[in-house]
């Protein structure tokens, strides 16, 4: 992937350097991933601490700051920096709205934000209270190593791509009509959200690469690696042999992979509507 020469965001802030301890056996940032997962995915989490101990082996001790030579805040910020221009030309454009810049934290072992105390397994998120993207660099060797995922560059460009997509939602009010699904209908609609901010973000690297010219080969490969990683159901089978529909948060792997897919190849922003993504007579599992 081509980014060195991309103007950099002025809205990414560097944390790391105030990083704690890891924790004792069973609080690494690997163990804490797994940990997190079982929350969300409603898998027991006596069981995920079984896993957890077999993969810690012990405790260790955090260095303090970035590693040397880590570029990841100019790669942060490069990317960031185009989310900002082409979401600044595609919201106007397609929803007659201004885009408003979200901030980023890089931070390492956890943070504190609006939404709560977040340790680093959660891996990237997006808060809406404070519209901020926040993101431990450690997760994509988690992604790697224990999810099989990709963490080649563009990968990682569609990981953060996907959380500005939750930021986008959130200027447009669509994250309220998750709260207004579960009240109605009584389901776990984040899904819904979660496949939207997958086709953002591929609506992200259509105009990217085609105004910066930043994809080279291997690339989409590599998103469609990690997209296809972070599946609920891949999730849950590498953690308990089977996976549970019920109990899904984010989507199917194919899922995952259709949405990216379909926004990478089209571009069209306007195709992200209610109807679409939040239609009562289609079941998340069905999207």
């Amino acid at each position: 992937m081509k980014w060195e020469d991309q103007e950099q965001s002025e809205n990414v802030e560097d944390t790391r350097g105030s990083r704690r301890p890891a924790m004792a056996a069973g609080g690494g940032i690997g163990v804490m991933l797994i940990m997190a997962v079982a929350y969300f995915m409603g898998i027991d989490p006596n069981q995920a601490k079984k896993v957890a101990g077999a993969l810690a082996g012990g405790g260790q001790q955090q260095q303090a700051g970035p590693p040397p030579n880590d570029k990841m805040k100019e790669f942060s910020a490069s990317i960031l920096g185009m989310t900002e221009k082409v979401w600044g030309k595609l919201l106007p454009e397609n929803y007659r709205k201004p885009y408003e810049k979200p901030r980023m934290i890089l931070f390492s072992d956890e943070v504190n934000t609006k939404c709560g105390n977040a340790p680093s397994a959660v891996g990237p998120f997006y808060c809406p209270g404070d519209k901020c993207v926040y993101l431990d660099p450690t997760f994509f060797d988690e992604l790697e190593t224990k999810l099989g995922g990709s963490k080649a560059d563009f990968s990682k460009a569609y990981v953060i791509a996907h959380e500005v997509g939750h930021h986008v939602q959130n200027l447009l009010g669509y994250n309220e009509l998750v709260d207004q699904f579960k009240a109605r209908e009584g389901e776990n609609s984040g899904i819904r959200l979660e496949l939207q901010a997958d086709y953002l973000a591929g609506v992200w690297a259509f105009h990217a690469d085609k105004n910066y010219r930043i994809v080279e080969k291997g690339d989409i490969e590599s998103a469609l690696k990690t997209a296809k990683s972070i599946g609920d159901n891949r999730i849950q089978e590498k953690m308990r042999g089977k996976s549970w529909p019920e109990s899904f948060t984010h989507g199917r792997d194919d899922q995952r992979i259709k949405y990216f897919t379909e926004g990478m190849k089209t571009g069209d922003a306007s195709k992200a509507t209610l109807d679409r993504f939040f239609s009562r007579s289609v079941k998340p599992l069905d999207l």
